[in-house]
């Protein structure tokens, strides 16, 4: 029962009381009996009148109760000429005003912060208590390579996601450089923040593989250019006395069989050390791409035709699998195919025998695959860093060569062992288009 329900029970009680006791009098003195009467109805209208006054200020608390509960912000009132009423008006129009200027606030920074969150270059991922996804930006959407609707509500990590995997790697509060494919690079900063007295963890994921290729690439780029300025300017003069030593001695009439054998040894030497340098000079040198639209069916069916005698001598079986119907692909086709050769060859050199190597084209994947030696998983990171070789005579060219041809295609690719003990090289030309 409420107060207003019991106030006025207790009202109408007292004054059928007054009024019982009032008939009394009915006989003996109708005048007195009247006047109490009137008295009793002029109480009964005053208590009345008093309810509503000490009501009203309880029906404007509850009234305004419920508007902010309904989150309503803009119900005010007006001053009633009552001084303890409008003092309580003014107290809650002041408070409304606060709410309503600090809600206000709270949305302009909860849109900026959301506008900023969505434009950020960072990937930025929010979890809630039960670890489950509850917020994402376009980036990290763009680095897991799924869209919002995916992410949202999917607990974390996230299935078949190498990337996500190495996330939960990382302590709470700390920073980590993480590197798939060989080359691919990110930051990822893991943290938390305090939202209604809970605990919420933030995954901040930035990509470094541009700025670590341009790095590495600028480095080895100038250690290169130094070596071969070096051996360059050696080696010219030392052949140019060799060859003069040699036409001397054959002009003397000497008998310097031997000594001419050592002088040619010596330019041979000399010759394959110019060559060993222009390779590495080579992938400093490499032009940009002359992009055209090429016949992938038939540039597949060349470095087929062109490699199949070596699997031949290697007793490999060496198949290829292509679509009926034609593929295009914007190439360079002549750096195109010097990458395939590379990629090929090492796929020969990791064979064994009477191994299998097989190349499958759709329209926008390319896999070179082979049956040979798995990379071991601690090289799995390396396999990409200029100029790494896990050969005994292996200089590491090859791979950083058609590193910076597919880069400069803007080709995503990858290397590595799958579960079914097959090496992957793979090949996507989506996000070149």
């Amino acid at each position: 029962m409420t107060l207003r329900a019991k106030y006025i029970i207790y009202i109408l009680l007292v004054h059928a009381v007054i009024i019982g006791l009032s008939f009394q009098f009915f006989e003996s003195d109708k005048l007195y009996f009247i006047l109490s009467e009137l008295v009793a109805l002029v109480s009964l209208i005053v208590a009345f009148s008093l309810l509503h006054d000490f009501y009203a200020p309880i029906k404007m608390i509850l009234s305004g109760t419920d508007a902010i509960k309904d989150k309503d912000f803009n119900i005010k009132y007006v001053q009633r000429g009552k001084l303890e009423i409008d003092r309580l008006i003014n107290a809650y129009n002041l408070m409304i005003d606060e709410l309503r200027e600090e809600r206000t606030k709270q949305q302009e920074q909860h849109y900026f912060l959301e506008k900023l969150i969505n434009a950020s270059p960072i990937g930025i991922l929010l979890l809630d208590l039960d670890g489950n996804i509850s917020q994402v930006n376009p980036k990290i959407c763009s680095l897991l390579g799924l869209n919002k609707s995916e992410l949202l509500k999917q607990k974390f990590p996230i299935p078949n996601s190498p990337l996500a995997q190495k996330i939960t790697e990382i302590e709470l509060g700390k920073s980590a450089n993480i590197t798939l494919e060989g080359f691919r690079t990110y930051r990822c900063q893991k943290s938390h923040f305090l939202n209604k007295g809970f605990l919420h963890t933030f995954i901040m994921l930035e990509e470094l593989t541009a700025e670590r290729l341009q790095i590495e690439k600028e480095a080895y780029g100038q250690v290169i250019r130094m070596m071969a300025h070096e051996v360059n300017n050696t080696i010219g003069p030392v052949n140019s006395i060799l060859d003069s030593v040699n036409r001397f001695l054959g002009k003397a009439d000497l008998k310097a069989d031997s000594y001419s054998e050592a002088l040619q040894v010596a330019q041979d030497r000399n010759g394959r050390l110019s060559q060993f340098m222009n390779n590495f000079a080579d992938v400093v040198r490499l032009p940009k791409p002359h992009i055209q639209s090429e016949n992938m069916q038939e540039t597949l069916q060349d470095i087929h035709t062109l490699m199949q005698s070596q699997a031949q001598k290697k007793g490999l079986e060496f198949e290829i699998q292509l679509p009926e119907k034609p593929v295009f692909w914007q190439i360079d086709r002549q750096q195109f195919e010097q990458a395939l050769v590379n990629i090929i060859k090492n796929a020969f050199e990791a064979s064994y025998e009477n191994g299998k190597i097989e190349i499958s084209l759709s329209n926008q994947n390319l896999v070179i695959r082979n049956n040979g030696k798995p990379i071991p998983k601690e090289l799995e990171t390396q396999i990409f860093s200029p100029f790494f070789s896990n050969k005994t005579q292996g200089q590491g060219i090859g791979l950083t060569l058609t590193k910076e041809i597919l880069l400069n295609h803007n080709f995503e690719f990858s290397l590595s062992t799958k579960e079914s003990s097959w090496t992957e090289f793979e090949i996507n030309c989506e996000l070149a288009k």
